[in-house]
């Protein structure tokens, strides 16, 4: 029922209605805790995610040797001795590369996201919140940038761009925000019409106000969720786009890098592709079962009754 058909809460109502409401929501951050903790492949995907950035954070002092030190005598040296992984074609030490690669996707995957958030969930929620003229040019410049493939209008605007981390990031942030920036919309009109919201109204707080304390923290559920399944979806975006030389450039360790570096040895040396294309579809898979976990323990009672085909 919206605010037009009933009256608007007094405000003792509405402090009751919002100390409510942050216990409703100290309670449901517990259940989800418990929830997740009983989900064993989303705590295997958790404890995978956990150990590549531990191993991306102490890269400095775990890597054996420079991962861009050139050594043309030790080139292609298969593993062993001090050179866990072998080398590739120039002499370097493939582990070493991979630990400081580790440091550069997830921080590029990182760093893109954050700047996601930043387009999407301003836009999101002012869209939802306002309605109208501000709704209708938001969600028309939405449908603009969701009518294309994402990867390739991403390569477009790389290539447009230059080559290089930072535009890279660049054009995957002005990509993937429109995906977020609907999902927020969609949920703060279904948030905020509600008693706590309506509450809120009653005790003065203003729109700057509702939309970051009340409407934004309702509506971060979901938009977790498709945070963490995407970051899998970044990474292999990111290391796509250097592996057509786009993104990091050589001698800069990353995985995609890496991959295009081994493809002329494919036939010859194929551990030179192995190594960081088994680092990229670990770190995909590990994401996709985190986020996985979290989309069943938000609603819990949503996937029992998928999995009972109700």
């Amino acid at each position: 029922m919206n605010i037009t058909a009933r009256q608007m809460p007094d405000v003792k109502t509405g402090e009751n209605l919002l100390e409510g409401q942050s216990r409703h929501v100290s309670t449901r951050a517990r259940g989800l805790v418990g929830r997740l903790a009983k989900d064993r492949m989303a705590l295997l995907g958790l404890g995978v995610i956990m150990l590549l950035a531990l191993l991306a954070v102490l890269a400095p002092w775990l890597a054996p040797h420079d991962p861009v030190q050139i050594n043309l005598e030790q080139s292609l040296q298969p593993p062993g001795g001090s050179y866990w992984l072998g080398t590739d074609h120039l002499g370097r030490c493939v582990f070493s590369r991979l630990l400081w690669g580790a440091r550069v996707s997830l921080g590029t995957a990182l760093l893109a996201l954050g700047a996601i958030l930043l387009i999407s969930l301003p836009l999101g929620l002012l869209a939802g919140y306002c309605g109208g003229r501000v709704d209708n040019l938001i969600m028309r410049l939405v449908d603009v940038v969701l009518a294309f493939p994402g990867l390739i209008l991403a390569l477009v605007i790389s290539g447009m761009l230059g080559p290089g981390l930072l535009n890279m990031m660049l054009a995957l942030a002005g990509v993937w925000w429109a995906e977020y920036a609907r999902l927020v919309r969609g949920q703060v009109l279904a948030i905020k019409e509600r008693d706590f919201v309506l509450a809120a109204r009653a005790v003065g707080a203003g729109p700057g106000w509702l939309m970051l304390r009340h409407l934004l923290p309702a509506a971060l559920g979901p938009v977790i969720v498709l945070a963490t399944l995407d970051m899998g979806k970044l990474i292999l975006a990111i290391s796509g786009l250097s592996f057509l030389g786009l993104g990091a450039q050589p001698p800069t360790p990353e995985w995609g890098t890496m991959l295009s570096d081994a493809r002329p040895y494919l036939q010859t040396e194929p551990r030179l592709m192995l190594a960081p294309g088994l680092c990229i579809m670990l770190v995909a898979l590990a994401f996709n079962l985190l986020g996985d976990g979290l989309a069943q323990a938000l609603h819990p009672q949503e996937n029992k009754c998928c999995w009972k085909g109700g």
